[in-house]
């Protein structure tokens, strides 16, 4: 009998001040326009979110305990890297679908979706119909809205094998 499992994760940061040097990551994609996000990584949003929901399907922090430890004591920072150990704690379990929103004044990333999707169906085996990707500016509402910084929700659904 298999076990179909939901799992949701969220993640946000502040954008750095316009003159650093940091690039802006967003689902493993730079985006030049604006500053870099405020994190000890390079503060991937939609690979955090996703991160985050790989955790609540299994229990295992990856961003708490695993991340910290390769950021802080072997220098990675690069969040496809902890993406990729959150999908080895999966173990039995296979990703099925992911859908993916995110919040923000700027950068304008509709023009990118697909190109993010690819992204995230690259790099967790999946393909590119497995991944779902929305935006939205915030109008303004929330900090996110306002242009302070990237908030990012995924859901993703998985099923024993």
């Amino acid at each position: 009998m298999s076990h179909t499992r939901v799992g949701i994760g969220q993640d946000s940061h502040r954008f750095l001040d316009p003159d650093a040097i940091k690039p802006c990551i967003i689902g493993g994609l730079i985006f030049p326009e604006v500053p870099g996000l405020d994190a000890d990584s390079d503060g991937d949003v939609v690979f955090h979110a996703i991160c985050n929901a790989i955790t609540s399907v299994t229990g295992l922090p990856i961003l708490g305990d695993i991340a910290i430890k390769l950021c802080h004591q072997e220098g990675v920072t690069d969040s496809q890297i902890y993406l990729e150990h959150a999908l080895k704690a999966l173990r039995k379990q296979k990703v099925q679908h992911v859908a993916l929103t995110i919040e923000g004044k700027r950068p304008r990333l509709q023009n990118r979706i697909d190109e993010m999707r690819q992204s995230v169906a690259r790099i967790m085996q999946l393909e590119i119909s497995q991944v779902g990707l929305t935006v939205t500016s915030g109008d303004g509402l929330t900090d996110f809205g306002c242009g302070d910084g990237l908030q990012c929700f995924c859901i993703l659904t998985t099923i024993e094998y």
